[in-house]
């Protein structure tokens, strides 16, 4: 229970509280998440079991996989392409990750609140040259201090302390945020689907956040579900991350578009800003009356921020993490959990790991700063991480993923870990054998064109 936990916080993360209500709320509402959840079923879906199922056969890192199931295959060059893009992702998201760290004792010290011009708040924040650095490597160090101390008494046992806690919180601000005056036309926006409002533009938003939301492609889950015991059901742990990833992200829009849709004057497309620039300005009107609750509604959310960046960066560190400590020592994870020699080898790795992370991490927290001129082809530091990521690397490396699994690995292998051995029903994996071998493959292919032409969300 603990990893499954631990893959689905991996998942869940600030895509889900901050990027999906905002492609919510530019592609038309209801309509955009019905789309987007048949794209999670049909496309992200089948990915993350194609990574649960090479994780677990190889009992390895995801470079190892590549090692163990294909050896002196080019393809290995996707287990390395995921241990880069997991250090340049965290790099950046502890960035924004930072941000929320410092909104949260903002909110918790009430000086959120009041007639304050958010969007100069926000951007004097972000361009001080060392107060976002802070935060940073705060969030940093909080996170290597849990990866540190292993799989059983770092990842999983404080993802079953954060995740019940994450979604405690969205359930308190969901009741908060119902209820409040003009809810109802926050509720109609998400529970009423205008199918006029679907274009191309918007089925593809929903396919690459879908897949994007749920972070297939780059090893994470693979470096997780080398963790899985022998009887962990693939297909219904990755049903089950799935499914709370989604619900995380669904209902961070039942919290916020009732608070936008409560104050006049504010737009549901604000984009990212709509986070740290138009919800602090939510909170402080919905709740002038009642500052007290306004104090309470604006450190929760800022905690249940604070709390999806982490459960995410977590995995972005371990996988790394994990690459360098079996390089080392040369154990597969059946080996992992035990051993002084291990254990001050993974200190080790998790060591530079974060230190590389804070020395990029600087450098992306300064390109908004002091080294904003600075820019390659129009784009600074953070922008590059972003663009690399999240248009190459992710993509190319869930449609490796997919053909491996779907066309190269030997499918009683495959069979074998779906039925955990014949002990399981057998009825799905026809479905799954046709969605890895076809439609995964021409949806990422779709996406990863899409996004390289600039026409992503």
């Amino acid at each position: 229970m603990g990893v499954i936990l631990a893959s689905a916080g991996s998942a869940v993360g600030l895509g889900n509280i901050w990027r999906f209500p905002t492609e919510v709320g530019s592609n038309g509402g209801a309509a955009f998440i019905l789309v987007y959840l048949g794209f999670v079923i049909f496309l992200a879906l089948p990915v993350m079991v194609c990574e649960f199922l090479m994780g677990r056969s190889s009992h390895s890192n995801t470079v190892g996989a590549w090692k163990v199931l294909a050896p002196g295959s080019p393809l290995i060059v996707a287990g390395y392409m995921g241990i880069v893009a997991g250090v340049l992702i965290l790099s950046f998201y502890s960035v924004v990750a930072g941000w929320t760290l410092d909104y949260t004792v903002l909110s918790l010290t009430c000086q959120l609140s009041g007639s304050q011009d958010y969007a100069s708040v926000f951007q004097s924040f972000v361009a001080n040259p060392w107060k976002p650095i802070v935060f940073l490597v705060l969030f940093l160090l909080v996170t290597h201090w849990i990866v540190v101390r292993g799989v059983e008494r770092g990842i999983e046992r404080y993802s079953k302390l954060m995740m019940p806690m994450l979604l405690l919180i969205i359930l308190v601000l969901v009741v908060y945020a119902v209820n409040m005056p003009g809810a109802e036309k926050g509720l109609a926006f998400l529970l009423h689907p205008d199918f006029s409002k679907l274009t191309p533009r918007v089925a593809l938003s929903a396919m690459g956040q879908a897949l994007f939301s749920l972070s297939v492609g780059i090893g994470c889950l693979t470096t997780y579900a080398s963790y899985f015991r022998k009887e962990t059901r693939l297909m219904s742990s990755a049903l089950s991350v799935c499914l709370i990833d989604t619900l995380v992200a669904v209902m961070s829009g039942f919290i916020i578009f009732p608070a936008v849709f409560s104050v006049q004057g504010v737009g549901v497309d604000e984009g990212p800003g709509l986070v740290f620039i138009t919800l602090p300005y939510v909170f402080d009107s919905a709740f002038r009356g009642m500052p007290v609750l306004g104090y309470i509604f604006s450190g929760l959310f800022y905690l249940l921020l604070m709390l999806a960046a982490l459960t995410s960066s977590i995995s972005m560190h371990e996988i790394a993490t994990a690459f360098l400590t079996d390089r080392s020592t040369d154990r597969s994870a059946t080996d992992r959990l035990q051993g002084k020699a291990y254990e001050e080898e993974r200190r080790r790795a998790a060591r530079i790991v974060t230190t590389v992370c804070i020395l990029l991490g600087t450098a992306c927290s300064l390109s908004f700063g002091p080294w904003k001129d600075y820019t390659l082809l129009g784009m600074g530091v953070f922008e590059w991480f972003d663009y690399v990521t999240a248009k190459f690397c992710m993509p190319l490396g869930a449609l490796i993923i997919s053909i491996f699994v779907g066309w190269m690995m030997p499918q009683r292998e495959v069979r074998a870990q779906l039925t955990n051995w014949e002990t399981l029903p057998v009825r799905l994996y026809g479905i799954f054998r046709f969605l890895a071998r076809w439609v995964a493959p021409l949806g990422v292919t779709i996406v990863f064109i899409n996004e390289l032409l600039g026409h992503g969300a």
